[in-house]
């Protein structure tokens, strides 16, 4: 009996770092001593009880001598149940039941039986185990799959604490878990744009907002179909590559919203929080600890913000930054977190307060102060990080009727992924072109030096404004197949411009 080391893990923002977990055993003190340090927050101190319990539950006994386990590094604050198991085979190790101790690394909550449940952030971990050289990966049943993602390690899969130590003991005895994730897209697995009547416009802009990961804001009446074209946008994406979904899946895992029996996210997310989010809810943070927002995730997919004046402005103006850089930096007196969101944001909203403004067959009941103060919840430098603006009218009787065939999703998706193609040539999505290349790359011809010069001195439009239509118009060409940019594509990308300028001008 003595000192015995086990290691584990701690998640911290998305990212995960090794702990050393030293177990010591000693006769002086009373035997009830059992003391956790290493800034341990509540949940690990409460561990003690679960360990005293699932110990002798199990049929291993608890040591009649004083406990001391310190958590190293001490600087860093460890959180969550996963320090359970770690730490009670820790002590099964200084009492001598463990014959061998591979160097590994342990997670897990434990009931008061002896079971084995699952945590969160297990694929961070993983992350984690691998790039430290650790080929060995202990983990609750639950999590296994997940966490076999990850090549290069052993994963084990355990429901119970005998199960854990006779794994350690006897690990040839046990098969190491494994996953082949399927990141093709599933047909059905979104609603068909091939059944949407009408709003031919509007299909085409979203077309162009998936093929460059453009922004999109849509505007029109109640009923015009809105929310009804942002849930069909996922289905004209590509398939998630590896790396992302690893990234996104790490999101995920951290915050404990994985779907059931899914270790990792097949499809891109699509996130639609409610207009009552805080800001903490939207963008991250909380108390303690900062954890990821709506926006992270969404990351490698879509954010959608329905009924956009409905947002708080100040929950509204904390996009900003996510929006521009592609990530959210969240400072506290204790730590700083960065969290993946780069995301497609698509938002949706009524041109005034009734719904009904511009509208040609039913009269507006918005007084001019009234639709300006609606309007003016949307502040213009997020606006202009917005880069397509599209009005979705009401659909007429004719065309809700029609049997004419019109684009599927599986259409659109193949022209989506043709234009994904040249860009992933070039490194980079047409929405996040740098400015020392934007030149380069959108080279224009007479006509379209005298469209854009004609949009910008009409429209009033900021420099940011003027190299996202320069963006979108490349989205456009790569769409087309072209190469070099056109005065038609230029022209198209002002016409997605000009919307705000009419409502909110």
């Amino acid at each position: 009996m003595g000192l015995f080391r086990t290691r584990s893990a701690s998640v911290y923002g998305i990212d995960a770092h090794l702990v050393d977990v030293e177990v010591d055993l000693y006769s002086s003190g009373s035997s009830r001593d059992f003391i956790t340090v290493g800034m341990p927050d509540a949940a690990v101190r409460e561990s003690r009880e679960r360990i005293k319990s699932a110990l002798s539950n199990s049929g291993f006994g608890f040591p009649s001598k004083a406990v001391t386990i310190n958590l190293a590094p001490a600087n860093l604050r460890k959180e969550g149940p996963g320090f359970d198991l770690p730490m009670a085979l820790g002590i099964l190790g200084a009492m001598g039941t463990l014959t061998a101790n591979e160097p590994s690394v342990v997670v897990g909550e434990l009931s008061l039986d002896g079971a084995v449940r699952p945590v969160r952030g297990v694929l961070s971990i993983a992350v984690c185990a691998r790039r430290n050289g650790i080929k060995r990966l202990m983990v609750p049943r639950q999590n296994a799959l997940e966490a076999a993602v990850v090549e290069g390690i052993e994963v084990f899969g355990v429901d119970h604490i005998s199960e854990a130590v006779e794994v350690l003991n006897h690990p040839e005895k046990f098969t190491p878990s494994c996953h082949v994730p399927n990141l093709q897209p599933r047909n059905g697995s979104y609603p068909n744009f091939g059944d949407v009547r009408g709003q031919t416009t509007a299909k085409r802009a979203l077309e162009v907002a998936a093929a460059g990961n453009h922004n999109v804001l849509m505007v029109g009446p109640p009923g015009s179909g809105k929310t009804m074209l942002a849930k069909r946008l996922a289905g004209i994406l590509p398939p998630l590559t590896f790396a992302e979904a690893v990234e996104a899946t790490q999101v995920h895992s951290v915050c404990g919203v994985m779907p059931a029996g899914k270790p990792l996210l097949e499809e891109r997310p699509f996130r639609s929080p409610h207009h009552t989010v805080s800001d903490a809810g939207l963008i991250g943070g909380g108390s303690g600890t900062p954890r990821p927002g709506e926006v992270s995730l969404a990351h490698n997919g879509i954010l959608f913000l329905d009924e956009l004046p409905e947002f708080s402005r100040y929950v509204l103006e904390q996009l900003r930054q996510p929006l521009e850089e592609g990530s959210v930096t969240l400072a506290r007196a204790n730590a700083s977190m960065c969290f993946p969101a780069r995301v497609m944001l698509v938002t949706a909203m009524n041109p005034c307060p009734c719904g009904f403004y511009g509208d040609n067959t039913r009269e507006c009941r918005c007084s001019g102060a009234i639709i300006q103060r609606y309007l003016g919840k949307i502040s213009g430098p997020l606006l202009d990080r917005i880069d397509l603006h599209i009005e979705v009218p009401a659909v007429p009787y004719k065309d809700l009727r029609s049997n004419e065939a019109t684009t599927t999703s599986e259409q659109m998706r193949d022209r989506v992924c043709k234009a994904r193609e040249i860009q992933s040539k070039r490194g980079f999505y047409n929405s996040i072109v740098p400015s020392g290349e934007l030149r380069n790359l959108c080279e224009l011809d007479d006509a379209g030096e005298r469209t854009l010069e004609m949009a910008i001195r009409k429209l009033s439009l900021s420099a940011r404004a003027h190299d996202r239509i320069l963006r979108v118009a490349r989205t456009i060409a790569d769409l087309s197949g072209v190469e070099n940019l056109l005065g038609k594509h230029v022209a198209e990308a002002v016409q997605y411009r000009s919307l705000d300028r009419s409502y909110w001008n």
